[in-house]
């Protein structure tokens, strides 16, 4: 199979999907790889190792998309869809529940889309999930500096001092980002509660230090977090589906004048009802006074570090994904597999989409 690897063109996306060792790898099996020139400048990655790697490394982006697997980063954006043409195995983070443009376009071109994130082994999610691990260690940095009254904040520090409070945090879901971003402001000095709907859950996070306090995730008991927090972590996630709403706008209208909210939800539609998707270049705005971040592709600020993780968990299952293609007998990869032959195949993105054609 050729695979192509192309340049990432979302706003302020600068990871890349195959390092020069992971392209190295999907040759020694047989593979060969199209590189965009430049695919991994902003990463750290020289056309010239990628060529060293065995890579053809080309200019022309037509060139790279006419091949029979492109894996990429992030979700094609409007300028990439006219690459996308019955023929072509997709392989990246698609978010299709979110998606309805996207979703319908890949019905209408018949194109075969594997999403990284619905991608399950063993009862886990092993692409998301270093993805998800970044994100949450970039969420405590980002709201701990976008309390500063120079970022639009109150002015609190999470950390407190002699005599003053630690800010109050709100860690809403308990998986890897979720886990990560409050052991980071636990770290920092803050009050952190984690709430989650899974009681197990909750009790590994108060024995792994990650939070001070947890409670289950109930409306009431939400609301009156949210009402006195500082800070608010959304990560709530159900794999593949739009994420649920766990706070709702009136919570986040009652919080105290600059406070912030973090969704690393919002790839799959956000579960604060106030959020809207932000980008790298304009990352935060304010709604009832509260400061929101709603970074879609929050790891693409860190693209030495998440590049080198993702490349590592995507090699192995695009080496995979490929040989199955050249087979002619791809299967659903795990849980992989949204669109394929006209139709939407996963039934979370079905069920986020009931107007579109599914074969279930």
């Amino acid at each position: 199979m050729v695979i192509g690897l192309p340049v990432e063109v979302k706003d302020g996306e600068d990871r890349v999907a195959l390092t020069p060792s992971g392209v190295h790898a999907v040759g020694v099996d047989g593979h060969r790889v199209v590189v965009e020139a430049s695919a991994g400048a902003a990463a750290g990655y020289t056309d010239d190792e990628y060529r060293a790697a065995g890579a053809e490394v080309t200019g022309d982006v037509d060139t790279v998309w006419a091949a029979d697997v492109v894996v990429k980063v992030k979700e094609p954006q409007p300028s990439e869809h006219r690459h996308l043409r019955r023929g072509l195995t997709l392989f990246g983070f698609l978010h299709l529940a979110a998606e309805p443009e996207l979703t319908a376009v890949l019905v209408e071109r018949g194109v075969a889309a594997y999403a990284f994130e619905t991608l399950s082994e063993a009862g886990g999610l092993p692409l998301l999930a270093p993805m998800s691990e970044i994100a949450g260690r970039a969420a405590a940095i980002v709201a701990a500096a976008t309390l500063s009254s120079a970022s639009g904040g109150s002015g609190v520090l999470v950390g407190g001092a002699a005599g003053v409070p630690p800010g109050e945090v709100v860690v809403i879901g308990m998986g890897v980002a979720g886990r990560l971003a409050a052991h980071g402001l636990r770290g920092l000095g803050g009050h952190v509660t984690g709430v989650d709907v899974d009681l197990s859950r909750l009790l590994a996070r108060r024995l792994d230090g990650a939070v001070d306090a947890t409670q289950v995730s109930e409306p009431r008991h939400v609301d009156e977090l949210v009402r006195g927090a500082d800070v608010v972590i959304g990560a709530a996630l159900v794999p593949g589906r739009r994420a649920p709403v766990v706070v709702s706008e009136e919570s986040v209208a009652a919080m105290a004048d600059g406070g912030v909210v973090v969704d690393l939800a919002i790839d799959q539609g956000g579960c604060v009802a106030t959020s809207r998707p932000t980008t790298l270049s304009e990352p935060t705005f304010t709604r009832h006074g509260v400061v929101h971040y709603a970074v879609t592709n929050v790891p693409g600020q860190y693209p030495r570090t998440a590049s080198a993780a993702l490349s590592a968990a995507v090699t192995p299952r695009l080496t995979r994904l490929a040989s199955d293609v050249a087979a002619g007998t791809a299967d659903d990869l795990a849980g992989a597999r949204n669109v394929a032959d006209g139709a939407v195949v996963h039934p979370a993105v079905a069920e986020a989409h009931p107007d579109l054609p599914s074969r279930l």
